[in-house]
């Protein structure tokens, strides 16, 4: 590939026409309408994975970890269209957090920040912890949108569910009906 006549702009030209990688590597675990998303095993891509996180690593000022990522899986969320999928977001998570971490690491990118999608991945994360019948929380310190996103949806979930529960419940109920830990840390005690 020259670069003296065709420039960035025709380098990534020429590099899409050569590539038929249309979608990120691992296995694509969810689809609805245009949106997809991939589980990807550190192990079997690690270039893949450490390459997320150094993405993450230009929007994450506490991001740290990004060579030893074969202990994690990465859930890589993108939007479909006919060119194929675009990353939008991932989280990653231990495959076993003695303390429970359902999220290690989460970035939704800047373009596709406040459409719902870090929302949706919080979500996906707590549908995982759901599956596999475990409470969760997020890997702390959190970034103050962090923060923000994950009370938020914390208090989107529990009102949801007090709206229609009568009578009384305890926080172990909540915990076990959400998948979301009896931890105060991050202000959910004010939500009850």
């Amino acid at each position: 590939v020259s670069t003296q006549s065709t420039g960035s702009s025709g380098i990534n030209a020429e590099y899409g026409a050569k590539c038929e990688q249309r979608t990120p590597a691992g296995t694509e675990i969810y689809r609805y309408g245009s949106i997809a998303v991939y589980e990807i095993d550190a192990v079997e891509h690690k270039v893949y994975c450490q390459n997320l996180c150094l993405l993450a690593k230009l929007f994450l000022d506490h991001k740290t970890l990004y060579f030893d990522i074969e202990p994690f899986i990465m859930y890589v969320l993108c939007e479909v269209d006919k060119e194929g999928s675009h990353l939008v977001g991932y989280f990653s998570k231990e495959r076993h957090s003695p303390d429970f971490h359902n999220v290690a690491c989460i970035l939704t990118l800047p373009p596709f920040q406040r459409k719902g999608y870090g929302k949706f991945l919080i979500q996906f994360s707590y549908e995982l912890s759901k599956r596999d019948g475990q409470v969760g929380t997020p890997e702390k310190p959190l970034s103050d949108l962090g923060k923000l996103s994950y009370r938020s949806y914390w208090s989107w979930v529990l009102l949801d569910l007090l709206r229609d529960l009568h009578g009384t419940v305890s926080i172990k109920e909540l915990s076990n009906m959400t998948s979301i830990t009896e931890d105060y840390n991050y202000g959910t005690d004010r939500i009850i």
